[in-house]
């Protein structure tokens, strides 16, 4: 039976995924925060489910993981999803809010990545499948207003994902990278809640002069939630990517993922127009 450690399970994609590959007869190290998205799990899947205590922001908690993974034995897969979208005006974005986008959304994905490698080379060891996936976003590739921490973090999962498959290529490791569009999941709602948190601490003129942005990721951000693609989607590709005898580096989901994608091969001065009429 193969192993995969999903990140960020409680809900989303994590959750659809670690449904999709139980489904799929994979057993899963699903890790989650809190109380009741323990007991929903465990309840969910049974034995079919390890749920592991992890806070991507406290290390001693990934070394913990990683210690219980590695001594069960071989690990076959590592998706690396969980992640937070914190918006605000980079002028104004408090750096305790930018540090913690940055620490979840890329340094996080490393520090697990670390932690879960000796019982993926231990599959590989034995002769099995063992591959990294990694959770990224179309915003890796195109950047708007309004999310700059966000984009600042994905831009730079892209960098260490290519550099990590680089280093990991001769063990036999892929590492892969999934770019979702907008999926309908809770990441949207809770950025909202802290997105107001920095706007209610805007001085008058500074709501002003960026008011049409904030309104425009807001309404941006209402639409994802509501009419973005299921999580199901992305779990089926998680599967793909996991399975396949030579995976992709790279797997864009969603209809505006691919259209982005297109974009992002125009010109950087067309580019930068079409992003800022977006505002």
């Amino acid at each position: 039976m193969m192993s995969v450690l999903i990140t960020g399970a409680s809900t989303g994609i994590g959750r659809a995924t670690v449904a999709h590959l139980v489904g799929n007869g994979f057993h899963v190290w699903a890790t989650v925060r809190a109380d009741a998205d323990d007991h929903e799990l465990r309840a969910a899947h049974g034995d079919a489910v390890s749920v592991l205590r992890m806070d991507l922001t406290d290390h001693d908690s990934i070394t913990a993981a990683g210690a219980v993974v590695c001594a069960a034995g071989a690990l076959h897969g590592v998706v690396n999803n969980a992640g937070v979208a914190l918006p605000g005006p980079l002028e104004h974005v408090p750096m305790q809010v930018f540090r913690r986008q940055i620490e979840i959304n890329l340094v996080a994905q490393l520090a697990v990545t670390q932690a879960m490698l000796p019982a993926l080379r231990l599959a590989k060891e034995r002769g099995e499948r063992a591959r990294i996936v990694m959770i990224g976003s179309i915003g890796g590739r195109i950047a708007g207003p309004m999310l700059g921490g966000y984009h600042s973090s994905k831009f730079g999962l892209v960098g260490l994902s290519d550099s990590l498959r680089a280093e990991l290529t001769p063990s036999g490791i892929p590492v892969v990278m999934i770019e979702p569009g907008a999926i309908a999941t809770p990441i949207w709602r809770r950025g909202r809640s802290a997105g107001d948190e920095v706007t209610r601490h805007l001085t008058a003129a500074a709501r002003n002069r960026y008011a049409k942005q904030i309104e425009a990721s807001q309404a941006n951000a209402a639409r994802s939630a509501e009419s973005g693609l299921p999580p199901a989607r992305v779990a089926r590709v998680i599967h793909e990517a996991l399975t396949a005898r030579s995976p992709r580096a790279r797997y864009l989901v969603g209809p505006d993922a691919r259209a982005a994608a297109t974009l992002t091969r125009l010109s950087m001065r067309l580019t930068r127009r079409l992003v800022a009429a977006r505002a």
